[in-house]
This record gives C-alpha cells, sequence and structure tokens, in this order.
C-alpha cells in the first residue's frame, strides 16, 4: 500500500518503478508489555531503470496531512478485510466485532494465557491472577499531547511520518535505526526494592501520572515471557528493492570499502570478500567496552596474538595471581518464588 502510494506520488507506472523499505516488528510497549507495532523505514522516492539498466532515483513529493490522513484510511480497510478473511473478526448487519478467542488461540502455544494478559496489563498466574499490576504516580495528571505533524490517528490506528532523514544524514540515519531496533527494557529503568518487588521506571509517564511499574519477580518473568516470539518469525523483513534477491539491491545498496592496511582488529572479512565490522568495535557498541584502550593510561592498544593453547594460557593466569579455572555456575533461583505458578 505504501509502495503504491509513492509510485503513485512520484508519477510514474507501476511497471516501471519500484521502491524499497525496511519493516522492524517490535513487541513491546513502554511498560514491557506485548504490544505489537511496525517500525518502517521507506525510501522516500522511487527507482526507475534507465535503457542500460541503471537505476536513477525519484524523489516523491512532500507528504501532507490530508494525504497521510487518506493513506491510513486505505491501510484500515485492507487491514480489516484481512482480519475479517482470517477469521479473527466477525462482521454482521454492519457492525465488526473480535471473535470468539477460545476458537482461535491454538491450544499448543503455552505462552498465549501470558500475552493475553500482557496486552491487557494484567498478571496471568499467580495468587494475583486477573489483576493489574501496581503502578506508582508520582507526576501530576497532564493534558493529552498535541497533534504532531505528519501524524494521522484514526479508529485506534495511527500512522506516523514525521521523521525524514536525509541521503548525506548518516549519523541521524544511525540514531534512528537504533531507536527502532532497541530493545524492550533499558537496564538503567530497572530496579529492586526493599521488598524484592522489580520497579521498572517508564521512559515517559502515562497521561494519569503513572511514572512506575512495580512487579514480583514472577510478575516480571511473566512479562518477559510474553514478548518472546514465535520460532522461526523474523521481526526485520526487508521489501522491495532492498529485498535479499532484489534485481536492483547490488545497484542501489553500497558495499563497505574493503580494508587491505592497519591489524588484525580494523576490520574482518566475509567469504564473500565484503568488510564487516571488527567484534573489538562490536564490544565497544553494544557493551561500551573499549579492548583497544588501557584502562590505566588510556593509551591505544594493538592485538599482538591470539592465545589458543589450553597450557599456555593456564601458565599465563597463574604468574599473574589468578585463577586457571573457570568460576562455579551461579546457584539456582529460590523454588518460593515458582510455587505460585
Amino acid at each position: 500500500m505504501i509502495a503504491t502510494h509513492l509510485i503513485r506520488q512520484a508519477g510514474v507506472k507501476r511497471s516501471e518503478a519500484a521502491t524499497g523499505a525496511v519493516t522492524l516488528i517490535q513487541r513491546f510497549g513502554s511498560a514491557a508489555n506485548l504490544n505489537i507495532h511496525l517500525h518502517g523505514l521507506v525510501l522516500d522516492g522511487v527507482y526507475c531503470t534507465t535503457g542500460e539498466g541503471v537505476p536513477v532515483f525519484h524523489p516523491a513529493p512532500a507528504l501532507t496531512n490530508e494525504k497521510l490522513q487518506g493513506l491510513l484510511g486505505k491501510i484500515i480497510t485492507r487491514i480489516l478485510r484481512l482480519l475479517t478473511r482470517e477469521g479473527h473478526l466477525v462482521e454482521e448487519e454492519g457492525v465488526s466485532y473480535v471473535a470468539d478467542a477460545q476458537g482461535i488461540i491454538n491450544p499448543d502455544n503455552l505462552l498465549a494465557p501470558l500475552q493475553a494478559a500482557s496486552c491487557t496489563y494484567r498478571i496471568a498466574f499467580g495468587p494475583r491472577a486477573g489483576r493489574k499490576v501496581l503502578s506508582l504516580q508520582y507526576a501530576a495528571s497532564r493534558a493529552a499531547p498535541m497533534t504532531q505533524p505528519l501524524c494521522a490517528n484514526a479508529h485506534g490506528f495511527s500512522l506516523h511520518a514525521g521523521v525524514r532523514c536525509a541521503a548525506e544524514q548518516r549519523s541521524e540515519l544511525e540514531h534512528l535505526c537504533r531507536y527502532i531496533t532497541r530493545p524492550a527494557i533499558a537496564n538503567e529503568r530497572l530496579s529492586v526494592n526493599h521488598a524484592g518487588q522489580v520497579v521498572l521506571k517508564l521512559k515517559t509517564p502515562y497521561r494519569d501520572g503513572t511514572s512506575h511499574i512495580v512487579m514480583s519477580p514472577l510478575e516480571f518473568m511473566q512479562r518477559l515471557a510474553a514478548l518472546v516470539p514465535r520460532p522461526r518469525l523474523h521481526l526485520i523483513r526487508f521489501h522491495g528493492v532492498l529485498a535479499p534477491h532484489a534485481k536492483l539491491r547490488a545497484a542501489i545498496v553500497p558495499i563497505p570499502a574493503q580494508t587491505t592496511t592497519g591489524h588484525a582488529g580494523d576490520c574482518e572479512h566475509a567469504h564473500d570478500g565484503r568488510a564487516r565490522m571488527s567484534w573489538a568495535r562490536l564490544l565497544k557498541r553494544v557493551f561500551d567496552l573499549d579492548v583497544e584502550r588501557c584502562g590505566q593510561c588510556g593509551g591505544k592498544m594493538r592485538i599482538i596474538t591470539a592465545i589458543e593453547e589450553p597450557a599456555v594460557i593456564e601458565r599465563i593466569l597463574t604468574h599473574l595471581g589468578l585463577s586457571a579455572q573457570p568460576p562455579p555456575r551461579a546457584p539456582a533461583r529460590r523454588v518460593e518464588l515458582f510455587q505460585a505458578a
């Protein structure tokens, strides 16, 4: 639907143009609840091939609130038709309602009760089953937020298209990619109170002033389990010219420059010759752990060699006064945490 809209806005024929997008399926809300929604990185235009087969990019005209609202209306119609065809919605006498969940939920899906409870902010198992999780209201009640530009809302559906990055804004694009691929929970927003309960601080307080969610360890584990997708479900999808087997992908997606100089930590190459980010840079980006920087003087470190022989490793650790044996495994969790389930 969005691809067709862009092609029409660009003023070219459907058979002569193609666009691309990357869709990321997010399964969580701000309170670690199950809230499935989509984030899409969509090319702001279409590609048309010349007589020599070279793709040429044609930008689409800028969106307006009226066009975005019309596009959302078409998307809602398509989604309702699909849900009705799949049996999730029943339409009788012009009124649509959700079908009986007992006939839809797969009885073999053990996570179905957890997912249903997470969608409604309730507890699935334990002594407080069926109740809503505790919440703390520290902030004052706020008024409804103002409507942002290029953000359409209708019938419980929303379509936001207010974020745009130009081709040369690589750092802004990376920041956007980091945002839409972020994990469900940030460690700095988690804590444990004196009663042993898990306290989750909301990134943005709710309109009623709720700023924290309080859960028992079992209730917190239920929320985490509900966020687990089913097996073999890809949460990142590539469409159009960005699809893995698209004919124009090789001519559109840039290939990283290969590095032929430097030490072993600078660049690692795959079997197909394309450059990949080194393990040292991955540790720095993911865990903020810079293994190439000396912790004492702050100087630059370089990789001398990789030691893999167990006997040599044991002699080095013994010389440094360190144990050559791996640390013992942590003890199992207390049984009483799970007895309520």
